[in-house]
């Protein structure tokens, strides 16, 4: 009885931490994590979406992080963005606002919105609630549409 437990323990904290990856600038993908734990366990879906919103948020937050720490860099010559490219980003960012934030669960530009989040010291329970928003939307579509489907099949 206690290894039906852990396995499941297991399946949660897996897709945990692939969330975790997938919302830092490390290339992962989680969605497809979770539609095969959709698919091929018994897991419960409310348990998979907290696991995985969980992770992705923190991940969000690691990356405000270094937001928040990158600037004190951007004088060396490996930085990897240009003075130029940080006036457009501040631009882009202050003419779309911080609700831009909403949208960092999208794929390419949602991980350096985090990013862009901690630079421009948007305020962390802001920051929170609307990451913790979007992700959390984005992963209840996934969840539906996967356990939809598989009801179909």
């Amino acid at each position: 009885m206690l290894g039906f437990y852990f396995k499941y323990l297991m399946l949660y904290i897996t897709l945990f931490f692939s969330a975790f990856v997938s919302a830092t600038l490390l290339p992962s993908s989680s969605e497809v994590v979770l539609v095969t734990m959709i698919s091929q366990a018994k897991a419960n879906l409310w348990l998979l979406w907290l696991a995985a919103t969980s992770g992705n948020v923190l991940g969000s937050c690691v990356n405000y992080w270094l937001g928040t720490h990158v600037l004190r860099f951007k004088h060396k010559k490996w930085f990897p963005v240009s003075a130029k490219g940080l006036e457009k980003a501040q631009s882009q960012f202050k003419k779309y606002g911080v609700y831009s934030l909403l949208f960092a669960w999208l794929p390419i530009v949602g991980d350096p919105l985090t990013v862009i989040g901690g630079i421009f010291k948007v305020r962390f329970s802001l920051f929170l609630l609307l990451v913790s928003i979007g992700k959390g939307a984005r992963y209840l579509a996934v969840i539906a549409l996967a356990s939809g489907a598989q009801a179909v099949l």
